[in-house]
């Protein structure tokens, strides 16, 4: 049996969210339009769309919430923060801009 990649059951969580969230909009929208015809006032969606709702939401939560990956530091002097290599393609470097205008040195009083 192959081992699946993380992100693969990650976004398949996904997806069953989205899906669970546009269903129980279909099902608000067809319940709408029940009460339209049936010429009833329209106080709220049926409790199994809420649950519906709340499920697709903390299906869709997860799934954003478990893609990015690992946190990086954010301190300054953290050796994760090192630069060890310049960009190997050098062509999108531009020196020559507007920062120029500014002078060097900002005198504070």
């Amino acid at each position: 049996m192959e081992k699946k990649e993380p992100w693969a059951r990650v976004s398949v969580v996904g997806v069953l969210g989205v899906l669970l969230l546009s269903h129980a909009a279909y099902s608000t929208i067809q319940y709408r339009s029940l009460l339209k015809i049936t010429d009833e006032q329209f106080s709220g969606p049926p409790i199994n769309v809420v649950m519906e709702l709340i499920a697709g939401l903390v299906l869709c939560m997860w799934a954003a919430l478990t893609v990015p990956g690992k946190f990086l530091s954010i301190l300054p002097h953290s050796d994760e923060n090192r630069v060890v290599a310049l960009p190997t393609n050098l062509d999108f470097m531009i020196f020559n801009h507007r920062g120029k205008a500014f002078p060097l040195s900002i005198d504070a009083k």
